[in-house]
C-alpha cells in the first residue's frame, strides 16, 4: 500500500518522500517511482528523527504524514498442542516486535511530524493513521489487534489535542486488502479469508489510495476513523 500511496502522491503533483527499513527495496522504489526513499526503523527513536530531517530538507518541509509501516507476528494466546497436549503460550517477543512497529512506530513518527508542523508554523497539516479491521479483535492476532486499536485511540488523542495548531489526524481501518503479504498466503488459507468478505474480494491497494487522498483533502475530517473492508465484520 504504501508503493501505491507514493506512487499517486507522486503523479497528483505532491512532493513526496517514502521510507522502508530495507536498504534495497528503497532503492529500487526509489528509481522506480523517482522520487527520494529513505531507510528507517520506525520503532527507533533516533533513526525517526533522522528520517524527518532527511525528508524535510529533501522537501522544504512536510504538511502531510501517512503512517503506514506494519508486521504481522500472529499467533495464538495460548496453542494447545491436539496429540501431546503441550501448551505454548504467544511469546514476548512476538508480542513486542508488533507493539514496536505498529504502535510505538506511529508513536514517534507523528510526534516528530507534530513537533516539526508547531516549531515551523507550518499549517495546515494532516496525519493519516493506518489501522484495521483487525482492531476489533481478530482471531491470532492479540498483538496486531492491540497496536491497530490503541492506534485509533491514539488518533482521537491527538486530533483534540492538534486541531488547535492546525494539525489534523485520522485513521483509515482497510479490510483485507490485496498485497505481497496477503497474496503470500497458502490457496486455502486466502479463501478462507475472501469466503465472509460481502463483496467476495480482496481491497486493492488504490481503494485505499482514494481514502487517503480524501483525508488529505477534506479540511473538516479528523479524529475519526473510516473502514474499507468489502463489508466484512469480524
Amino acid at each position: 500500500m504504501g508503493y501505491a500511496f507514493t506512487q499517486h502522491l507522486a503523479t497528483a503533483g505532491a512532493a513526496v518522500a517514502f521510507c522502508d527499513i530495507d536498504p534495497d527495496a528503497v532503492a529500487k522504489a526509489s528509481d522506480e517511482l523517482g522520487v527520494p526513499g529513505f531507510t528507517a526503523d520506525v520503532s527507533d527513536e533516533e533513526q525517526v528523527a533522522r528520517l524527518f530531517d532527511q525528508a524535510a530538507d529533501s522537501l522544504g518541509g512536510i504538511n502531510v504524514l501517512v503512517n503506514n509501516a506494519g508486521i504481522i507476528r500472529d499467533g495464538l494466546f495460548i496453542k494447545v498442542d491436539r496429540e501431546s497436549g503441550e501448551v505454548t503460550p504467544l511469546s514476548t517477543r512476538k508480542w513486542q516486535q508488533v507493539i514496536d512497529v505498529n504502535l510505538t512506530g506511529p508513536f514517534l513518527c507523528m510526534r516528530a511530524f507534530a513537533e516539526r508542523c508547531v516549531r515551523d508554523g507550518i499549517r495546515p497539516a494532516v496525519a493519516i493513521n493506518m489501522s484495521s479491521i483487525s482492531r476489533a479483535g481478530n482471531k491470532g492476532q492479540t498483538n496486531y489487534s492491540a497496536a491497530k486499536a490503541g492506534l485509533v485511540s491514539m488518533t482521537t488523542v491527538w486530533a483534540k489535542e492538534l486541531g488547535r495548531h492546525g494539525i489534523r489526524v485520522g485513521a483509515i481501518a482497510p479490510g483485507f486488502i490485496r498485497t505481497p503479504m496477503v497474496e503470500s498466503m497458502p490457496a486455502a488459507v486466502l479463501e478462507k479469508v475472501v469466503a465472509p468478505v460481502p463483496l467476495r474480494r480482496l481491497g486493492e491497494p488504490e481503494e485505499i489510495w482514494q481514502t487517503v487522498k480524501y483525508l488529505i483533502e477534506c479540511e473538516y475530517f479528523t479524529g475519526r476513523v473510516i473502514e474499507v473492508d468489502g463489508g466484512l465484520r469480524l
